[in-house]
């Protein structure tokens, strides 16, 4: 009877959660629709008892205090300007609909690089306010992460992860040039419709040419402005020749 007690006992023990199944998680989120996106997985969780310690900007617009998770709030000056997200979301609605013709879309691209490399440059900023924090940096260490959870849609968290060595887990299939697709599987650009053509895996011959002209043009852009900045990060932070970007396009 009594080893019939024991065991009862230790099934019940064995099926209680223990604190330490609960990994240790340091969250590098992005801000708008990428955050609506993380924030329902931070909860997800939380529920199953991981600690979650999220980064955010002093400035930020999105990504508020929660009992989900730890805040930790970084002061930067750099500003993610909300004007300028909800202009390209409104735009590629637009476009999607059929009100903004493809030669608006790609000469809109072009002349939005230096725009582009002031988002980057804020990203960069709040980054640089972590790493150059050295109490920061000395808390994150002694917090013993068991990872890196971060939006794939800028190359901060690559850099951070990198510098605390820590494993990086990304919360989409996105990288920060395209879709993941497009750099881990056969992605023929005569069957794989890119982001905000609106075609489908069935084209004509125009649809085809339109395809890759705007892959070309946004990859360019991207590249190039994603270069201009991190390279300089990856220099400060990791030492020279540490080229985050220098792979081909497409790879």
């Amino acid at each position: 009877m009594r080893a019939i007690c024991y065991c009862t006992a230790f099934h019940l023990l064995i099926r209680i959660p223990t604190a330490c199944e609960g990994g240790n998680i340091l969250v590098f989120p992005s801000e708008g629709s990428h955050w609506v996106n993380m924030d329902i997985l931070l909860k997800a969780l939380d529920s199953r008892g991981h600690n979650i310690t999220v980064l955010r900007p002093s400035n930020s617009w999105y990504l508020k205090d929660d009992s989900s998770y730890n805040t930790i709030t970084v002061p930067v000056e750099n500003i993610l300007i909300q004007k300028f997200m909800t202009r390209i979301v409104s735009e590629g609605i637009l476009f999607e609909r059929g009100a903004i013709p493809l030669t608006d879309i790609l000469q809109r691209s072009v002349g939005m690089f230096s725009t582009i490399l002031d988002v980057y440059k804020a990203l960069a900023d709040f980054v640089s306010a972590v790493l150059d924090d050295s109490d920061l940096i000395r808390k994150l260490k002694d917090s013993k992460f068991d990872l890196l959870f971060a939006d794939p849609c800028s190359g901060v968290g690559v850099i951070l992860a990198k510098y605390l060595n820590l494993p990086l887990v990304y919360n989409v299939r996105w990288v920060i040039f395209t879709e993941a697709h497009f750099s881990i599987a056969p992605s023929p650009l005569s069957y794989i419709p890119v982001t905000g053509t609106g075609n489908t895996d069935k084209m004509t011959f125009s649809q085809r040419v339109t395809n890759m002209v705007l892959h070309i043009i946004t990859q360019k852009i991207n590249k190039l402005a994603a270069k201009l900045v991190y390279q300089k990060l990856t220099d400060k932070y990791l030492g020279e020749r540490n080229l985050i970007f220098s792979a081909p396009l497409g790879e």
